[in-house]
């Protein structure tokens, strides 16, 4: 945590450095000091300090100068920092202006110039002031802020990239924040692009892009080289092995993400089967544990990037992402793996990020705390959403087509059962959702009978499904009418290989329609759609490319 500000004002120059010169020696092992000699530049320096987070701690302003009076630069720098210390200096003709300026502006303590010796005059005040201050006053969040409001659906999109990748960030909510909210109507943009994520260094991006922010933050949003022994399609669980593996193994390997890695398994709040995590384990610190092995190895892992076509140019095999850049390389191995399935009922995508969310959108749990929320969906994954949001919500619902949660797993459907602010409602889905800028209802219909009611909620979290991301690949490899990519001697069709396969040889057993291209995970056809399994596979898949590599 960086040291709190105080903030020296003044137009005469010597008089302002020696207000510099006693304030260092007395505060600096505790504060920072910041000098600035025109109300308009101390202004500007109050501005860029809010937008790094720092802590004003004391203004020391001189009352008389030009354009600006102190007092005047005051009532506007309190907007900022309405709980810094506030002290004039003044000459003797102006006691009546500090006195007015203490039911104005709430001023702390007036100072007559000259304060010597600031032993006796000038410390013993401020020294009070700055220890009240200590007292009251938390220190702000020295990290990323995002500030933005709860009816906005891009800040929503910002604080999921952020929490699924485990970067620390404040939320500012502007129709509460008063002091935020100036900041924020100064800027350019004002409040037309929302969010707006300030960092540390002062600098700010309006309702950025993911690529923007993820370039921001550090993360890799383009190749560092030009050519590839093999690119990994997905960063799900099966792409991080399958990026594990190759990269420990000596392989020059780049693994290409859309959004965050951990892909479904990663918006988890908690996988409490996989191997080795006897107390379970959030699929974002699996998926964030795995990404730091990956590159620990040296592969490459570029995030907000997503893959849009994949062409063959024998030897090699071209990777073309939604920038327009391309990736050769010798092998692909596509490990897309799913994307939820939309619920289709009317109301729905206008209330996306405002109250209806698709996955567990952990980063919104606090927001509704105390709150009534609905699960919709019978699998492992809308279980564990429930448990979750249990642990703040005041009532979670549970709704489920079937008349049965035979989809889930047994440890998970007696948790369930036993706790006691989750109510379980089978044979039931929804008909539609309404609300007024934010979820605020929906209407329910019973399967069986077709009776419908209403159900007042704050917020409904979608678990129906998925579907295969497969859609860069078409004309290029098999895939079922759902979409899964098909492998090895599944393409053998009336003892013939299809006409895309060129070898003598078979195609290996995650080897697609395309010799050199794999598909490992939930996007393959016969996979059993478990994080162990995904993991497997993306392992075992990278043997398999090396068999490959030889040939080439």
């Amino acid at each position: 945590m960086s040291k709190p500000i105080i903030l020296a004002v003044d137009d005469e120059i010597e008089v302002l450095n020696a207000i510099e010169r006693d304030l260092r020696q007395h505060y600096q092992r505790t504060y920072r000091v910041v000098k600035a000699n025109s109300g308009a530049q101390a202004l500007e320096a109050v501005r860029q300090l809010k937008q790094r987070g720092a802590a004003l701690a004391l203004f020391i302003v001189d009352e008389r100068m030009p354009n600006m009076s102190g007092t005047q630069f005051l009532g506007e720098a309190l907007a900022l920092y309405p709980d810094a210390r506030r002290v004039l200096l003044t000459a003797y003709a102006d006691t009546q202006t500090a006195i007015a300026a203490i039911n104005t502006i709430g001023l702390d303590h007036y100072l007559v110039k000259p304060w010597e010796p600031p032993a006796d005059r000038l410390y013993p005040v401020l020294d009070e002031l700055l220890a009240d201050w200590t007292i009251r006053v938390r220190p702000p969040f020295d990290g990323i802020r995002v500030a933005g409001t709860s009816l906005s659906a891009s800040s929503y999109a910002i604080r999921d990239f952020l929490s699924r990748n485990l970067i620390p960030y404040q939320w500012v909510d502007l129709d509460v924040d008063a002091p935020a909210r100036a900041l924020v109507e100064a800027t350019p943009d004002g409040m037309s692009h929302l969010p707006a994520v300030m960092f540390p260094d002062g600098t700010m991006l309006a309702q950025p892009a993911l690529r923007d922010l993820a370039a921001k933050i550090g993360f890799s949003t383009s190749a560092a080289q030009p050519f590839y022994d093999v690119v990994v399609i997905g960063g799900g669980p099966a792409g991080l092995a399958a990026a594990v593996y190759a990269a420990s193994e000596g392989l020059r390997a780049v693994l290409v993400e859309r959004d965050t890695t951990g892909g479904q398994a990663g918006t988890s709040s908690r996988i409490e089967n996989y191997l080795g995590f006897p107390t379970g384990i959030t699929g974002a610190d699996l998926a964030h544990r795995a990404t730091i092995q990956a590159r620990r190895f040296g592969a490459e892992i570029v995030s907000a990037q997503e893959v849009t076509s994949v062409s063959r140019t024998d030897p090699y095999r071209i990777v073309t992402l939604s920038d327009g850049s391309t990736l050769s390389c010798y092998a692909v191995v596509v490990a897309s793996g799913m994307e939820v399935r939309r619920l289709d009922a009317p109301g729905m995508s206008d209330l996306v990020g405002t109250g209806v969310y698709y996955g567990a959108a952990l980063s919104e749990a606090a927001t509704y705390r105390d709150a009534h929320v609905v699960v919709v969906g019978g699998g492992n994954s809308a279980g564990q959403g429930a448990m979750f949001f249990s642990r703040y919500a005041k009532q979670v619902s549970i709704l489920v087509r079937t008349p049965t949660l035979s989809a889930m797993s047994q440890y998970l459907v007696d948790r369930i059962l036993d706790t006691k602010n989750i109510d379980l409602q089978v044979g039931t889905a929804v008909q539609s959702v309404r609300g007024n800028g934010r979820l605020e209802c929906l209407t329910l219909v019973d399967v069986q009978s077709g009776a419908t009611r209403d159900l007042p909620a704050a917020a409904m979290f979608v678990f129906i499904g998925s579907a295969p991301r497969t859609g860069m690949l078409e004309d290029l490899i098999l895939r079922d009418r759902g979409g899964f990519i098909i492998t090895g001697r599944d393409l053998l069709v009336d003892g013939k290989w299809p006409a895309s396969w060129t070898l003598e040889r078979d195609p290996f057993l995650f080897e697609t329609s395309v010799p050199g291209i794999f598909a490992a995970g939930d996007a393959r056809r016969g996979s059993s759609k478990r994080v162990a399994a995904a993991v497997g596979e993306g392992s075992a898949t990278i043997g398999m490319v090396h068999e490959y590599l030889r040939t080439v």
